[in-house]
């Protein structure tokens, strides 16, 4: 980030290029030839879209809770859900694909979890679980969406090292699938999958996934990278969403959703990227 812009990664070019063709296209009109009002009205539609991009584009400096047993929220948005919720599948090696299940949308899966479901070693399938079936293997999830107002810069949830970053799209597609991010199914959207793991063998799955407009998921960070809690790690273009899941046997979220109908908070909390706790260790 540049520290005298604000602005993320790659942000300066989209920035600086139409505030500067902007102010070319007003001097033009107000020195040379107004071309019949096309050129100060050009010079206008360009300066607010560097304006939109400079709003999408920003990088704001955060405040990084030191408390110990945290993870912090890795992108600013509103919280759709928390869920508890259990492996009920897996992505299948190249040996089970005989006798893995095909699903239209989603792709083909192994019928059992990963043998440490807490390891997150590939994606798994979740479902929620029932009220009075929880275990020791079950995971909370938090989705947390990203409008295309809100700062799109990633951060990473815990102090540690990315074990693992993939990229996945939707059965036989080279990009997509693109639905709003703000819909439940667009969990199996084009994303990307990346483990953080804490020095005692804590593991957090994060999922960056698209949505329906720019569709952009763009890493900064690689497989065997160190992190601090609350660093850049990466960020997505335009409306999206992120989901976290942890082990639910050692955290519990403390956000408010959308789904607990709060009328405080009809959209769910609002999180900040670095600065918002999401779980707390019991």
């Amino acid at each position: 980030m540049s520290k005298l812009s604000l602005l993320a990664k790659g942000g300066f070019l989209p920035v600086i290029t139409p505030a500067l063709m902007g102010t070319g296209f007003i001097l033009v009109g107000w020195f040379v030839d107004p071309l019949f009002g096309i050129a100060p009205g050009l010079g206008i539609f360009m300066l607010m879209l560097s304006a939109f991009f400079a709003n999408f584009w920003r990088d704001p400096d955060r405040p990084i809770p030191r408390d110990e047993g945290i993870i912090v929220s890795p992108a600013d948005g509103h919280v759709m859900f928390a869920r508890r919720e259990r492996a009920t599948g897996r992505r299948p090696s190249n040996e089970e694909m005989e006798g893995a299940e095909e699903d239209e949308h989603t792709g083909t899966w192994h019928p059992e979890p990963c043998e440490e479901i807490l390891s997150f070693s590939t994606e798994q399938r979740f479902e929620a679980v029932p009220k009075g079936e929880e275990s020791d293997t079950d995971v909370w999830r938090v989705a947390v969406f990203m409008s295309p107002l809100d700062v799109h810069v990633n951060r990473s949830p815990i102090a540690g090292k990315i074990t693992r970053m993939e990229h996945r799209t939707g059965k036989g597609m080279r990009r997509g699938p693109f639905l709003p991010a703000f819909r439940k199914e667009s969990e199996y959207n084009e994303r990307v999958r990346t483990l953080f793991e804490r020095e005692d063998g804590l593991i957090v799955e994060v999922m960056q996934i698209s949505g329906a407009l720019a569709r952009t998921i763009i890493p900064w960070t690689g497989e065997g990278d160190t992190m601090r809690r609350g660093e850049r790690f990466g960020m997505i273009r335009l409306g999206s969403r992120v989901d976290v899941r942890v082990p639910a046997n050692r955290f519990k979220p403390c956000v408010i959703s959308a789904e607990d109908g709060d009328k405080a908070h009809p959209k769910g909390e609002f999180v900040k990227a670095g600065s918002t706790i999401l779980y707390k260790e019991l």
